[in-house]
């Protein structure tokens, strides 16, 4: 295989290749994992290990290597982002169940769809696959919800109904890993690159070997007490996988929400558009009159669950906000002070 054909078949196209013309000398590649301070990068050459000495790049980039004398690799810059996933309240946890880390955590880059997993069991969560959806959006990139373990589900009709109403706009799929009920239908819409959002044990990894035809990523059986898998995947990775490639993740315990004003637009469609409709341009939909989105959940038009999503959300990504603006005065400070005495100290005497 070319190296141009190679390369298309992990993405690369004219508009990469633009933006590689300043690298020329260099090695073009994409990231497949970081792990340890050493990240694997797919290139013409097959798989190679690299370190970098800025910023770390991370599952989907499109990067530029530099051999290093002694035949090492370094990452010597990576490209501009199409699409980047980012979540915020990663570090410790805080008040109100999000992290005291105000900086977002980057969990994959230049992807195309984003695929919401989530498995059909009593407690598939709804409030989750609504969180995610406005993560997936606010990247760019194209959701779509996949309820997995189709064969297990007691009531798949009413389960998909109660998943669509949560996801509006988002097409939703049902697949078995088991009977393959489902897989061409995921298989048509994850095109380019995909990544897999969800929960530990909701079977991101066997979704990931069903759509590749063999076992690409470890896998654990289910628990009998409630049919949930294990954890197996311990760091992101992109799989290259018949007709596109696949970023599979860890399992998500807590995806705080990072600069996501327009992915809660989008996750919430109906009530931003019911919004439109109030008599006050700055109604919160709590007690105001004329408030067209708490009449749509008294007419049963709008689900309250919906509302009080939406609400949570809101507050969460508030309060994020504040946090990461709080944190760039603090920089902005220090920077300022730093430059201050740098100027007392180089002023004439």
């Amino acid at each position: 295989m070319s190296r141009s054909s190679f390369l298309s078949s992990l993405g690369w196209d004219d508009s990469w290749a633009e933006s590689f013309a300043p690298y020329d000398g260099l090695v073009p590649g994409r990231v497949v994992r970081v792990d340890r301070g050493r990240c694997g990068v797919l290139t013409e050459h097959g798989e190679v290990q690299a370190g970098w000495r800025h910023e770390p790049p991370c599952a989907g980039d499109w990067v530029a290597l530099r051999g290093l004398p002694g035949g090492a690799d370094q990452v010597a810059a990576i490209l501009p982002r199409r699409t980047a996933f980012v979540r915020g309240g990663v570090g410790r946890e805080s008040r109100g169940g999000l992290s005291g880390d105000s900086q977002g955590q980057l969990l994959a880059a230049n992807v195309d769809v984003a695929l919401v997993v989530e498995p059909a069991s009593p407690d598939t969560g709804l409030g989750r696959i609504e969180r995610l959806l406005a993560l997936a959006w606010q990247s760019g990139a194209t959701p779509y919800v996949v309820i997995t373990k189709a064969d297990l589900a007691a009531d798949l009709p009413g389960l998909l109904e109660a998943v669509s109403a949560a996801a509006p706009g988002v097409g939703v799929h049902a697949v078995s890993a088991v009977t393959g009920d489902g897989l061409d239908a995921v298989r048509a819409v994850a095109t380019g690159t995909s990544v897999l959002l969800g929960p530990s044990g909701a079977g991101k990894s066997t979704l990931v070997n069903a759509l590749a035809g063999e076992e690409v990523m470890r896998t654990q059986a289910i628990r009998a007490s409630d049919g949930r898998g294990r954890h197996t995947t311990t760091h992101r990775e992109l799989v290259v996988v018949p007709g596109g490639l696949v970023i599979d993740t860890p399992g998500v315990r807590r995806v705080g929400l990072y600069e996501a004003g327009e992915g809660l637009s989008r996750a919430f469609a109906e009530v931003e558009e019911l919004a439109e409709e109030c008599r006050f341009g700055d109604c919160a939909h709590e007690t105001e009159p004329g408030c067209a989105v708490l009449a749509a959940v008294e007419a049963g038009d709008l689900p309250e669950r919906r509302l009080a999503g939406w609400r949570r959300l809101r507050r969460e990504a508030a309060w994020m906000a504040a946090r990461t603006d709080a944190r760039l005065r603090a920089e902005r400070l220090r920077e300022r002070k730093v430059l201050h005495r740098r100027i007392r100290r180089d002023r004439p005497r």
